[in-house]
């Protein structure tokens, strides 16, 4: 009996998860181009001019405008717009000028719905169950953003920190308080100090800060014990793809590889896995 009412609550939220990751595809496009403009507009009111064209000046945030086709501006419609369904059903292609539609939008959406199925299997539709289910929504979308754009905005990185004390506060998530916070504070300060050892060695910047408050949110999440193997596999996973993407000329300019998302897999590991047994697998 109870692992039928599980399943049910897994599937639930696993429809969920869908219509979430497809919410997820528009924060991803949409939320570096606003931070872009907020700061195109910071500039001007520094200088004295103007904002910008009315293109630029026109509402713009995760609802406005709608949807459309960047190709031909063809409007989205809503049935256009069923997770995975849609992309099936209009075989990928824009239903007017028939561009291809990018693969990554069903698959966010299904990578999405099946982190909150197995959020909802392994810890229930309760408050744990959830609150790991915003974990994994949060993550995925930072993984996203970093490597499309190597920017890890404040707007997700700061509140999944919150979050991730918070929940260590109300017994919601299995660390400790003094755990989360020692996690996040030796996350960030460590990360920091490589930042500015490697900085005033060579001149140049190795990472950026978005990468500290990442791993200081992972360590409020999973206590400061599971941090030695969170950058040890972010380390050597981010290793191996540069060095592949560096044989296969698939470096952007400057031969940089964002570290953000090697971060977030390790993180995706440590919730599937969870913690003990990555710490033991690193023999800690």
């Amino acid at each position: 009996m109870l692992t039928g009412v599980l399943l049910v609550d897994a599937c639930i939220l696993g429809v969920l998860g869908l219509l979430i990751g497809s919410f997820l595809n528009v924060v991803v496009f949409r939320l570096p181009k606003m931070m872009e403009r907020q700061w195109a507009a910071e500039c001007a009111e520094l200088s004295g001019k103007d904002v910008g064209s009315t293109e630029d000046a026109a509402p713009f945030n995760l609802v406005v405008p709608r949807s459309r086709c960047p190709k031909c501006a063809h409007p989205i419609a809503w049935y256009e717009n069923i997770p995975v369904a849609s992309y099936a059903f209009l075989r990928g292609k824009c239903s007017s000028c028939n561009t291809a539609i990018s693969a990554r939008y069903p698959l966010v959406e299904l990578v999405t719905g099946g982190l909150f199925f197995y959020c909802a299997w392994v810890f229930g539709a309760t408050p744990t169950g959830l609150i790991w289910c915003a974990f994994s929504a949060a993550l995925l979308t930072l993984a996203l953003i970093d490597w499309d754009t190597t920017l890890l905005p404040d707007d997700i990185t700061l509140p999944l920190l919150w979050m991730g004390l918070i929940a260590a506060a109300v017994h919601w998530i299995p660390v400790t308080l003094n755990s989360a916070l020692w996690g996040a504070v030796a996350g960030y300060l460590s990360l920091w100090s490589i930042y500015w050892a490697f900085k005033l060695a060579t001149g140049k910047e190795g990472m950026g800060y978005g990468d500290f408050k990442l791993y200081a949110a992972l360590g409020a999440w999973f206590g400061w014990q599971t941090l030695i193997p969170i950058i040890l596999m972010a380390s050597v996973i981010g290793a191996i793809v540069g060095i592949a993407m560096k044989f296969t000329s698939g470096l952007r300019d400057g031969g940089y590889v964002p570290f953000g998302p090697f971060l977030a897999g390790a993180g995706f590991t440590a919730l599937l896995v969870g913690p003990e047994v990555l710490r033991n697998f690193v023999g800690l």
